[in-house]
């Protein structure tokens, strides 16, 4: 299930809401509608998109997305009240993935949102793909979804990816270089330390229910999906 913060002057999100499920039935919004609490949700829930307003009292736009990409990739959207091309250039400049003049309809929404989440992880959009089980794992690509024992865990669009490439080749080891370009892209500047951290994550997630950790590290060539003896 796909997780969407929206960041915004609170009609906004309160109306993102209520629409964005019409056209998408399976997305969970989250909002929050300054800078400070758009920062605490988006470190406490861990959401897949950000929907983020320029204007906002306190921290802008700007600050937040500067934050916001000293930890994490997460696709954002920036939502502006007029087409300046200079508030454009500074956006991408900025990190964001994309950029939406309000107003905008939901439906157009909707679609861009989807669109970006194709790019960042085309594997995860193949329509009509069987659920995985590997070990006590089961995931969902269609849905997005991850059990450990039958218990629902939440990862993000990039530990998602991360483990679905291990579970595709579960005992092999897979090479930090092959995991970040599969990941990120080929172009990215994400490096083996960055991975280490995306690993940790969705070993913690895995233990909170109860599951063992399973990912082992082959230390100076690269990770795989194992079980514990």
């Amino acid at each position: 299930m796909p997780r969407i913060l929206v960041v915004d002057d609170p009609l906004i999100p309160d109306a993102l809401s209520v629409e964005l499920p019409l056209h998408w039935p399976s997305v969970s919004v989250m909002t929050a509608s300054d800078g400070d609490e758009a920062l605490r949700v988006f470190r406490d829930q861990e959401p897949d998109v950000v929907l983020l307003s320029i204007s906002l009292p306190g921290l802008c736009g700007f600050e937040i997305l500067r934050q916001v990409r000293q930890i994490s990739d997460v696709p954002v959207i920036l939502l502006t009240g007029q087409g300046d091309e200079t508030d454009q250039v500074r956006g991408f400049q900025a990190g964001a993935d994309d950029m939406i003049v309000k107003p905008f309809s939901a439906r157009v929404l909707t679609a861009r949102i989807q669109a970006i989440l194709r790019r960042k992880n085309p594997s995860l959009h193949e329509g009509g793909v069987p659920d995985l089980e590997v070990g006590p794992l089961t995931l969902s690509v269609d849905r997005h979804e991850v059990f450990v024992q039958g218990q629902p865990i939440h990862l993000t669009s990039v530990e998602f990816t991360l483990l679905h490439l291990l579970a595709r080749n579960v005992g092999q080891i897979l090479t930090y270089a092959t995991l970040t370009s599969r990941i990120w892209g080929p172009d990215s500047y994400r490096t083996a330390d960055q991975l280490r951290v995306s690993v940790s994550r969705v070993h913690t997630k895995i233990e909170r229910v109860g599951g063992l950790r399973c990912i082992e590290n082959e230390r100076g060539v690269g990770y795989r999906l194992a079980w514990p003896a």
